[in-house]
């Protein structure tokens, strides 16, 4: 919403022990001398100035002109936004005050011409009107055979090309949309274009192309708060990410027989990521495509 997200780092003796978030709008950042991010907070008791390693800052993907602060996807897509609010609105308004029937019926004036008390026609039109009605509307008079007299003729309603133009402004909306967030159309139900093949693909690429830098920017904004540069060289913040493949299940035990094979696990190892109990000598590192000429690996400790 913002392009921007803001914590600040609450430490006690040196530890962070939670994370304040704070109003994006009340934050300023500015760089040093040296190019380092100086960060600004605008509270009621005047301005508060933070380190870069006091706040948790991740901005979005795409960054401002200053390289410091990113922009809101929202904002670069507001014209598509507005656009696709104009065409439902629009689009409410024509089906609730101008709603179109699928045909319409056409008498002659001499159908409906004045006779007895009545010298308007008033109630001959009506009754003209509910017999119609009454033998061709509902879901019981479905597929009955239209029969009409005295010179009534039918006339069919379809939509015209700026009808079907409006509707395919309204999935492109969608497509802008989808795009500045980099999320693929068929993730918003839009599966004009989808099959199976391409939808697992494009979901393949939003793993890859947007989740992934987005996962990168948490870990790093959370290394840079949490992780002391001098002593926690041996530490890292990672997500893991294996529960994204679950649903794929081909996928998934391929992927766990590639590492078994090449012994970056052993089978208790993957039993123990399928929540499954360990068996007798799982714990060794072998490779069950060797058949001859390999020892085998030394169990792990």
């Amino acid at each position: 919403m913002h392009g921007n997200g803001f914590a600040i780092a609450n430490r006690v003796k040196g530890s962070v022990v939670e994370f304040l978030r704070v109003d994006p709008a009340a934050m300023t950042v500015e760089a040093n001398d040296f190019g380092e991010p100086v960060y600004r907070l605008m509270t009621n008791n005047g301005v508060r100035t933070y380190e870069a390693r006091d706040v948790l800052h991740l901005p979005a993907l795409l960054f401002d002109h200053d390289g410091l602060k990113g922009l809101a996807p929202i904002k670069l897509a507001r014209e598509a936004i507005a656009l696709a609010l104009a065409m439902e609105k629009h689009g409410a308004k024509l089906f609730q005050n101008g709603a179109r029937p699928s045909f319409g019926i056409v008498y002659p004036p001499e159908a409906t011409a004045p006779s007895g008390p009545d010298r308007d026609g008033s109630t001959t039109r009506k009754n003209v009107v509910a017999r119609t009605r009454a033998g061709l509307e509902g879901v019981d008079n479905s597929g009955k055979a239209a029969i009409f007299f005295d010179g009534a003729t039918v006339t069919p309603f379809s939509f015209s090309s700026v009808d079907a133009q409006f509707l395919e402004l309204r999935r492109f909306a969608v497509d802008e949309i989808a795009r500045a967030f980099g999320i693929p159309p068929h993730l918003l139900f839009e599966l004009g274009r989808a099959t199976w093949g391409n939808s697992e693909e494009m979901a393949r690429q939003f793993r890859e192309l947007t989740l992934l830098p987005w996962i990168e920017a948490w870990q790093d904004a959370y290394e840079r708060v949490l992780l002391d540069p001098g002593t926690d060289e041996d530490l890292s913040v990672e997500f893991i990410t294996d529960d994204l493949l679950r649903a794929d299940t081909t996928a998934r035990f391929e992927a766990y027989s590639k590492a078994i094979a090449s012994r970056i696990l052993n089978p208790n190892e993957v039993r123990a990521m399928e929540n499954r109990a360990p068996y007798e000598g799982g714990q060794a590192f072998l490779n069950p495509n060797t058949t001859t000429g390999t020892a085998p690996a030394k169990e792990a400790e």
